[in-house]
């Protein structure tokens, strides 16, 4: 099968597809490979790696046309003329959060599978969201030390605090893989952290990782309500699969926060659970209202695109062989993959994102009969 690897066009992307590791076990199983100019170029990888690698390196238009296209984010508007009827899109897409891409890959007939939707029969492991979810989780409460710096737009506390002065408070939304990483990051400064979930089989399982050192909490609104205000650090770590996160902390809640504490919603490309919370981007990466230092970039792995494109890959490959291997046969054969499958022959196929726009799922695009 020929392979298109394009360059991340969204802001400060610099993960990249395909390693040239990755290109290599493609090439050796007779598959070729086409890699747009400089796609690696800000995860550490040269064309020269990739040519190396045995990838034909070419412009996005020639990388657009084949057959398979392996990226990381979702298609921005500029790349929606380049999707294709009986193309097979294999990426991050995030569709609950995004109408018009969702409308778009309808109309173009375009078989597009989400890494974030790929599901283990357990019903419980996403195996290509997790390497990305152990970054940003990480990255959660890096930025968040960053950001209370008094330079940033912070209230000044350092997370460990020193002897005589208390560490400062994080609090978690969410004990997944994302809240789980952020508070091993937050427990590593040395900080007083809390984790909210709705689970209480995961919030036993917490306890057996972390034993006393964090305080487990069942969420509820009236818990929600109590810690928020007093956070120096207020993480979002929601996810419910293929659906945008449920909405946890009003904008009143986020106003009597402290001046200068700070925000980090991981969940915002799922369209966030802070009411206060909305995108915003590597360049630009924060805001202030009511006060309080907003974060919501919905590419947070992209800042350490070395790292994050070798994880992703490690997760990946297994797949991007198999779909060139056998094509759309691989969705019989391996339900994991054919749970991530969002769209096809021009129609909504995935529940959840079905449940989000249920007058696009109601009905069968004209072009699909053709």
């Amino acid at each position: 099968m020929e392979i298109g690897v394009p360059k991340e066009i969204k802001d400060q992307e610099f993960r990249v597809g395909l390693s040239p590791d990755s290109v290599r076990v493609l090439v050796e199983a007779g598959h070729t490979v086409w890699v747009e100019t400089n796609a690696g170029t800000g995860a550490g990888f040269t064309d020269a790696n990739y040519q190396q690698a045995g990838a034909q390196i070419g412009t996005a238009a020639q990388v657009w046309q084949q057959a398979l296209i392996v990226k990381v984010k979702e298609p921005l508007a500029a790349e929606y003329g380049s999707l294709q009827k009986e193309q097979i899109l294999f990426t991050y897409l995030h569709l609950a959060a995004d109408r018009p891409l969702t409308e778009h890959l309808i109309e173009a007939g375009t078989t597009a599978i989400a890494y974030e939707t790929v599901e283990l029969p357990d019903k419980r492991t996403l195996p290509l969201l997790t390497p990305m979810s152990i970054i940003a989780g990480r990255l959660s409460v890096q930025f968040g030390a960053r950001f209370l710096e008094r330079q940033q737009g912070g209230r000044g506390v350092l997370l460990g605090g020193v002897p005589g002065v208390r560490p400062g408070r994080v609090v978690i939304l969410g004990g997944g893989v994302v809240g789980t990483e952020a508070a091993r990051m937050a427990i590593g400064m040395g900080a007083q952290v809390q984790i909210l979930d709705v689970n209480v089989d995961r919030l036993s399982y917490l306890e057996t990782l972390f034993g006393s050192r964090v305080e487990l909490l069942y969420s509820s609104s009236s818990q929600i309500e109590a810690v928020v205000p007093q956070a120096d650090l207020l993480i979002g770590a929601v996810l419910v699969l293929a659906r945008r996160a449920p909405m946890l902390v009003s904008r009143p809640l986020v106003q009597q926060m402290h001046p200068g504490s700070v925000i980090i919603d991981v969940a915002v490309d799922q369209g966030g659970c802070i009411e206060t919370v909305h995108p915003t981007s590597h360049t630009q990466p924060t805001y202030i209202e009511a006060g309080v230092v907003h974060y919501g970039v919905p590419n947070m792995p992209g800042a350490v695109p070395w790292t994050a494109t070798q994880a992703l890959n490690n997760s990946t490959l297994p797949y991007v062989l198999k779909l060139a291997n056998y094509g759309l046969k691989a969705l019989e054969l391996d339900s994991a993959l054919a749970s991530g499958v969002n769209v096809k022959n021009h129609t909504l196929v995935h529940p959840a994102v079905q449940e989000v726009f249920p007058d696009l799922s109601a009905q069968t695009h004209p072009k699909s009969k053709s």
